[in-house]
């Protein structure tokens, strides 16, 4: 099996229960240094109905199967072999998925995942804390808020383990990389400053809102979306919200803290703003691919794109597609920098290894990967109110 696969964050060698992958090489998922225990970002590299494979990127599939071969051949089980293989690549991006985890990746293509509605990050000095909890959930029900350290989940240390051990532990995985069924209990000993304290959590199905809108009061100032991760569904959201918004002062379209996700609909959003053009190029194996956006979107509208350091992968398409095209002032600090493609290789036993094949530019020729998009206006302390102050001089959309 091959074909390219864009992610959605960065990625470790390391095997996770937030590390998803469909596997027909459409889409693919993964977590690293900053996940949750949910459902992963997910990411494609065949947009608008072009194909996902048209053997580009099948040597190194090739090789990488030779290799998983003679791990197996050794005795190795697949996950072991695909362990191997992404171990002697070398390869920052490189990630290992079990069968389980296959299995578990269909809900979350839908936004659904069972867990306790928790994302975390791993602090420099190996500590864990939660980073994002899901409204409603049975973390934000028991009252962990951001911030909160997560010092073990069963009775285990969490801290300088590998972050999607901890996330695998959330989600109650099972060997096979399955998440646990709903009702399961969990518990978590948190810290908050001087105080310490336990819960035990039952987890639940969750469904993830990729897209918010904030309308202001009265009508008077800009409206703000705010898209987490490109999920399917999300550049119709995003749609939706442009029409029923009644955007008079213009629009913030909040990319901070975006992890990526879907390409598509990193491409569909970028419609919602263009009318047709390029999007982004990629290449694998120095063939080129492009990207384009579809019909004919609002290019009225005054807008400005809140990024950061969290901002990764298809957000940074999508900043990079509307700052290049000159539809967007971006503002805010400079994104993480994750602009590659990823090939999923499938063992005999359902086990997967994925090599980068392959990286994508904007539309004006610049790389991402490595080096991120660097914001028109650069506040890495109160960015919205200065991107409030550049719409205010950037006229209506009337």
């Amino acid at each position: 099996m091959s074909g390219p696969c864009w992610y959605g964050r960065p990625r470790r060698i390391r095997r996770g229960a937030a590390l998803t992958l469909f596997l027909a090489g459409v889409l693919a998922a993964g977590a690293a240094t900053g996940t949750w225990d949910g459902a992963g970002d997910t990411a494609e590299p065949a947009a608008q109905g072009r194909p996902a494979d048209d053997g580009a990127g099948s040597a190194t599939a090739e090789r990488a199967a030779r290799a998983a071969a003679r791990a197996l051949a050794d005795g190795k089980s697949g996950t072991q072999a695909a362990d191997d293989v992404v171990s002697r690549s070398g390869d920052r991006w490189s990630a290992v998925y079990t069968p389980g985890e296959f299995a578990d990746f269909q809900a979350q293509l839908d936004g659904s995942y069972v867990g306790v509605g928790l994302w975390v990050r791993q602090r420099d000095d190996g500590r864990i804390e939660v980073s994002r909890v899901q409204s409603g959930g049975p973390a934000d029900r028991a009252g962990i808020a951001v911030g909160d350290r997560l010092d073990a989940v069963d009775g285990r240390p969490v801290q300088g383990r590998p972050v999607t051990e901890t996330v695998g532990r959330l989600r109650g995985d099972g060997p096979d990389g399955a998440g646990a069924a709903p009702g399961t209990p969990v518990r978590l000993d948190l810290g908050r400053g001087a105080r310490h304290w336990s819960a035990t959590l039952h987890r639940t199905r969750q469904h993830t809102e990729n897209v918010t809108v904030d309308r202001p009061a009265g009508g008077d100032g800009p409206t703000r979306i705010k898209i987490t991760a490109f999920a399917k569904g999300t550049g119709a959201a995003v749609r939706r919200a442009l029409r029923t918004a009644e955007v008079r002062d213009g629009l913030l379209l909040d990319l901070r803290g975006n992890t990526g996700g879907l390409v598509s609909e990193a491409v569909t959003t970028a419609s919602d703003f263009l009318d047709g053009g390029l999007v982004a190029t990629y290449d694998v194996h120095g063939s080129q691919r492009a990207l384009y956006a579809q019909g004919v979107g609002d290019t009225r509208t005054p807008l400005v794109v809140l990024v950061d350091g969290g901002t990764m992968s298809a957000a940074e398409l999508l900043s990079g597609a509307l700052q290049d095209r000159g539809r967007a002032v971006l503002v805010g600090s400079p994104t993480f920098g994750k602009g590659s493609v990823q090939m999923p290789t499938r063992l005999p036993d359902g086990s997967v290894a994925e090599l980068t094949v392959g990286h994508y530019r904007t539309p004006s020729g610049r790389a991402v990967d490595g080096a991120g998009i660097t914001p028109d206006l650069i506040a890495p302390d109160h960015a919205e109110k200065r991107a409030r102050t550049v719409l205010s001089g950037l006229g209506t959309g009337a």
